[in-house]
């Protein structure tokens, strides 16, 4: 500020120029009737040096006016609802299901693959299937508590790859405590021949459609894994001064009439007296002896039907069966036993 420069007050109404100073504070400011007015120096502005910019004001009432304009449709949305839990999830529960895209088209349809997490914890998991003695990643992801994702579409060429499936599960819980879970590694063993059965899919509480689904863990127990531990193998092998299994002695044969066809249980518990001490290759190993010394024994009765209840399970058993009846009974003829009967784990051999 310098004498001629041309001001206006802050407090009052009324300005001019400037005439002088008053000391180091005080400027005279001579109005349009020459009367020079003392004025602090803080109470006195230069006309032409104030910031009267109000473009940036402008725009951001533009942009509200904008924001206030737009469609609510067309909003970015940015709520998130909170995570939702359930009475009884508390116990862990995840599954993998199959579901056809076209169920009524099941020869040709192709397949869609889902994991379900049925708990109230986040559940990071991986999906590998085997190659050899390797595996491959298929899909990794984080799943929210009580939903489902889709993991992949796939068609039959594809099944002969996904025989041996691998499941890893690490569950927690977000911004709030929670009681620690075991991680979880589980292996599962696919049948291709389900894929071409209508039965095979069926009702479930996770989807409209039918659908196959494997568990994976069920009220925070895991599935049995279906790969034989060499060194636990090893183990039972060598274990001393455990009782010898014993076969009954009898084998439960049953016919509903004279001329129906003879039923043999091959289930374990129906075979043996107690499974101490055997591993799973042993039992297997058991039941397709009783397999083998009954159709050695019905040999010369043509016509007979037998029908060998195996269980449902994850189809070890049967699908032992059907490679006996393929490679070394060719003669005899085979099927699915009637579902109403022995319902979805039997299968009937006749004796030609």
């Amino acid at each position: 500020m310098k004498i001629g420069d041309k001001v206006r007050f802050l407090s009052e109404i009324g300005g001019g120029r400037v005439a002088g100073f008053q000391g180091k504070n005080i400027v005279l400011v001579e109005d349009e009737d020459g009367f020079q007015v003392p004025m602090p120096m803080s109470e006195v502005v230069v006309i032409g040096q104030e910031n009267y910019d109000t473009s940036h004001v402008i725009e951001v009432k533009q942009q509200q006016k904008k924001q206030v304009e737009q469609e609510p449709a067309d909003r970015p949305i940015t709520f998130k609802a909170p995570v939702e839990e359930r009475k009884g999830g508390e116990q862990l529960s995840a599954y993998l299901a199959f579901v056809p895209m076209d169920v009524k088209e099941l020869s040709q349809t192709r397949f869609e693959t889902y994991f379900v997490n049925d708990s109230n914890y986040y559940l990071r998991f991986t999906y590998m299937t085997a190659e050899g003695n390797a595996w491959r990643l298929r899909d990794t992801a984080e799943v929210e508590p009580n939903t489902q994702v889709f993991i992949e579409e796939f068609g039959r060429e594809d099944l002969n790859a996904m025989e041996r499936i691998a499941v890893q599960l690490l569950p927690y819980k977000r911004e709030k405590p929670f009681i620690l879970k075991p991680a979880v590694d589980v292996q599962l063993r696919i049948d291709p021949v389900k894929f071409y059965k209508l039965h095979t899919f069926q009702q479930s509480a996770f989807f409209e459609q039918p659908a196959l689904v494997y568990t994976i863990i069920e009220n925070d127990k895991a599935i049995r894994p279906l790969v034989i531990d060499g060194q636990q193998l090893k183990a039972n092998l060598f274990q001393k001064n455990e009782p010898e299994p014993k076969p009954r002695t009898t084998i439960r044969r049953e016919s509903a009439t004279p001329d129906g066809p003879l039923v043999i249980d091959l289930h374990a518990d129906e075979l043996l007296e107690t499974t101490q001490g055997m591993s799973a290759s042993d039992i297997l190993n058991y039941q397709l002896d009783v397999f083998r010394r009954t159709l050695k024994e019905y040999a010369k009765k043509r016509g007979q039907r037998i029908v060998f209840i195996h269980g449902k399970g994850e189809g070890v058993l049967r699908k032992a069966l059907v490679n006996e009846l393929q490679y070394r009974y060719k003669q005899y003829s085979y099927q699915d036993a009637s579902f109403r009967e022995y319902g979805y784990g039997a299968t009937q051999v006749t004796i030609k």
